[in-house]
């Protein structure tokens, strides 16, 4: 038996009850606590927390966590991290005033990193992925959903998906994979997107399925890239598979992504920098999570998504990285906070709740990650000493974790 005793916890944030899958609208800012506290882990799990003052005596591994916190590691439910390369020259010609759509006309975006993808071995692109998970793993993040999306072919796309399979085999983070086909349209079917279409539902579903390479679908339902009815199309087929959609949408537009993705039982909605009262309507009566890339907007310099609105209408939040090469090159969560409090205006309460709980719901893991619960992975962040949890955003530019623990072990 592998056991842990964290003793002297400063305060343990973000403590639910099994019952509790996420938190919306007011309750993203209540963030509960328990100070002076202790925490027991078992075979990586959460076997029991509890009181300085009632500590039980136990013969095991101690960690003393004086003026730390602790909470759940981070759940990232929205990323790129397979991927050949960089793309920093994009970036420059951002500076000189390219918009992302200029770029992608131009051959530049996701097309990019298509064709740096598909010149690049299944090996080398694992080695590139890995380095990234290990990235990631340091800046405390213990679950994420990684998406294809860079092969727009069907074999680029499952050697992708590979290698998704290879990073969950050997790494301790908890990962979900997406099938992305629908990311762009390739070069070659610009005259003729039903062929695309045609591909994506007749060759490259079956094949992901066949193999069992993803858990979810995915769309880019927006200005420019998928339309409506072609993403209903898609997920129409992947349902067959039965493979729930999880949606990019509304990043460029009042595009019906949310509302498509609704429609279909989508998982979570991510982007939604153009979300007005009606798209809030339709996810008031649904079990959909809104999903915030608050990078992504800082980034490309995009209109900020209405975070406030959101909550204060009653609806759950959660934020993710959306970490990939032309719109977010960082997966370090801490930061991702940071600019929700800033641009978006949430409390920080709120975003821990947003990139916890909220977020192990955006990605189907809730029921083992994303709070302080018996029974639960012990998946944590122990925090340098810092004064509140405020200070974890607030201290934007700062590495403010001590230790991180994935599946009861330290990393």
């Amino acid at each position: 038996m592998n056991e842990t005793l964290l003793i002297n916890i400063k305060s343990l944030l973000q403590i639910r009850d099994s019952e509790t899958d996420l938190v919306k609208g007011a309750e993203m800012a209540d963030l509960p606590a328990l100070e002076n506290a202790w925490l027991h882990v078992v075979d990586g799990e959460i076997k029991a927390f509890g009181s300085m003052d009632d500590c039980p005596e136990l013969n095991c591994n101690r960690f003393d966590c004086s003026g730390r916190f602790v909470l759940p590691a981070w759940c990232d439910s929205h990323t790129h991290i397979v991927y050949a390369g960089s793309r920093e020259s994009e970036f420059v010609d951002k500076i000189k005033g390219l918009t992302y759509e200029e770029i992608a006309r131009n051959g530049g975006g996701i097309l990019n990193s298509a064709a740096r993808l598909h010149d690049t071995s299944e090996d080398d692109l694992y080695e590139q992925a890995l380095k990234r998970a290990q990235e990631i793993i340091s800046y405390g993040t213990g679950a994420v959903e990684i998406k294809s999306g860079y092969g727009l072919n069907t074999n680029d796309e499952l050697k992708m998906l590979r290698v998704v399979r290879r990073l969950k085999e050997t790494t301790p983070l908890t990962i979900k994979a997406s099938f992305l086909g629908a990311h762009a349209l390739p070069q070659q079917y610009k005259a003729n997107r039903e062929a695309y279409i045609r591909e994506i539902t007749d060759e490259m579903l079956p094949a992901v399925a066949a193999e069992g390479l993803a858990d979810y679908v995915d769309v880019f339902c927006d200005k420019g890239f998928f339309t409506v009815d072609e993403t209903a199309r898609i997920l129409e087929k992947a349902a067959k598979y039965n493979l729930q959609p999880k949606i990019h949408a509304n990043e460029l537009d009042y595009s019906g992504g949310i509302q498509v993705g609704v429609q279909y039982n989508a998982l979570s909605v991510d982007h939604l920098e153009y979300t007005g009262p009606e798209e809030i309507e339709v996810l008031l009566n649904s079990k959909t999570m809104p999903t915030l890339l608050p990078s992504t907007a800082f980034f490309l310099r995009l209109k900020q998504p209405p975070a406030r609105e959101m909550i204060q209408a009653g609806l759950p939040v959660a934020l993710a990285s959306d970490y990939n090469p032309g719109s977010s090159p960082s997966g370090r969560m801490a930061f991702i906070l940071s600019l929700a409090c800033i641009n978006l205006r949430m409390l920080p309460e709120e975003t821990i709740n947003a990139a916890t709980l909220n977020g192990a719901y955006a990605m189907g893991v809730n029921r083992d990650l994303g709070s302080i619960t018996v029974g639960k992975k012990a998946n944590l962040i122990v925090t340098s000493e810092i004064s509140s949890p405020a200070f974890i955003p607030y201290a934007f530019g700062s590495q403010l974790i001590d230790k991180v623990m994935l599946n009861g072990k330290w990393m």
